[in-house]
């Protein structure tokens, strides 16, 4: 009986903390296109039901004079094992991870976490396309593969039935790969499914052969040699795509794994920021991701890290916290996530400091909430 009677209790301290109102007043407001100076957010029920003056209302003021106010982030590319990840990201705002592979039965388990406070919701893959004894086989779990176009119908159906979000493809001739005809196959199949594509590449040459076969995303950029303005320019004039660069894991890969000189280093870096900021004139979007924990990279603040890279590279401010907040939304039709408006989800964070006047305050994350519920910090 005592137990039953703390499950009631619990139920209904749930149902009053998720009906909680609240106006965070006078603050700055990046809602996810454009930047509001001084404005007010009514936050009720878990969604954003105001933006702009309050009136009056009976809910909890927040002062937000001389704060920032943006929507929670999206990590554009993770492989997360277990829920810690997920309560890692949300710590830091992170509060969507998409998964590029992993093992479908765990994943499905995480996914069912999307309602909680702590944890960020997980949209994913499964398991990745690939060739026998190519990338995504190595790390000691079985994984379907294709040799042939004729494959494709049952890969995309078999992830369809696992219940992916997106579909991933992996195209690495450092270890034995698909064909481009194969590859072209499975973004057909997915297109007819209405799921979106992402492929993995490294080589300039399979990056230009995936967008022309109507890839919708890149989900790291090519590093070996550049791709010409005007070969670009037609591309992206033809084509619809975004490119997630994850500039921090090639940074990364050249100290921690290939153990690269700084000048190496600082070479490739140079090459890659001239890439993105190639991508960005052009009005290419660009999606910010981590592809952690590769090269020991974390879930959450390591986000951060990639902003201010791709900042460096000469995105502007407003455009790199698109591309962590509404660029993902839209891209990958996640619901109403993304965007503080009217009628969307309450994933606000709340910054001591203006991200778009210097994109190293985005370290300056004070409060996060997740559906309009504040999620607990472990620091």
């Amino acid at each position: 009986m005592k137990t039953f009677i703390n499950l009631i209790i619990i139920f209904f301290i749930g149902v009053l903390t998720a009906q909680e109102s609240f106006v965070i007043k006078d603050v700055t407001l990046f809602d996810g296109e454009k930047v509001i100076d001084k404005t007010s957010i009514l936050i009720k029920n878990g969604e954003i039901s105001k933006v702009g003056k309050i009136i009056s209302t009976d809910a909890t003021i927040i002062n937000g004079k001389g704060k920032f106010v943006m929507p929670g982030m999206t990590n554009c590319h993770v492989h997360a094992w277990a829920p810690n990840a997920l309560e890692q990201a949300a710590q830091a705002g992170v509060l969507n991870l998409l998964d590029m592979h992993g093992v479908e039965p765990y994943q499905a388990m995480m996914k069912s976490m999307k309602d909680s406070t702590n944890y960020a919701r997980f949209f994913v893959a499964g398991y990745a396309a690939t060739a026998p004894e190519g990338h995504g086989t190595q790390y000691g779990f079985p994984v379907p593969t294709l040799t042939k176009p004729e494959d494709a119908a049952k890969f995309v159906q078999d992830r369809i039935n696992a219940g992916v979000d997106h579909i991933k493809i992996i195209v690495e001739p450092w270890k034995p790969t698909l064909s481009h005809e194969t590859v072209k196959a499975i973004i057909n199949e997915a297109h007819k499914k209405e799921k979106k594509v992402v492929v993995h590449v490294s080589k300039v040459e399979d990056a230009y052969q995936v967008l022309n076969n109507n890839a919708d995303g890149l989900v790291h950029i090519w590093n070996d040699k550049p791709l010409t303005y005007d070969k670009l320019k037609q591309l992206s004039s033809d084509k619809d795509f975004f490119v997630i660069p994850t500039l921090l894991t090639n940074i990364e890969v050249l100290k921690v794994i290939r153990k690269k000189s700084e000048e190496e280093i600082a070479t490739k870096t140079a090459f890659l920021f001239a890439e993105v900021q190639k991508l960005y004139k052009i009005g290419v979007p660009i999606l910010i991701g981590t592809d952690p924990p590769n090269a020991n990279i974390n879930h959450g603040t390591d986000l951060y890290k990639e902003l201010i890279l791709v900042s460096e590279a000469g995105v502007p401010n407003t455009e790199v916290l698109k591309g962590a907040t509404s660029y993902p939304a839209d891209r990958f039709e996640l619901g109403k996530i993304g965007y503080i408006k009217e009628g969307y989800i309450a994933d606000i964070l709340l910054l001591r400091k203006n991200p778009i006047e210097d994109i190293q305050n985005i370290e300056t994350i004070e409060t996060v909430w997740k559906a309009g519920k504040k999620v607990q910090s472990k620091k």
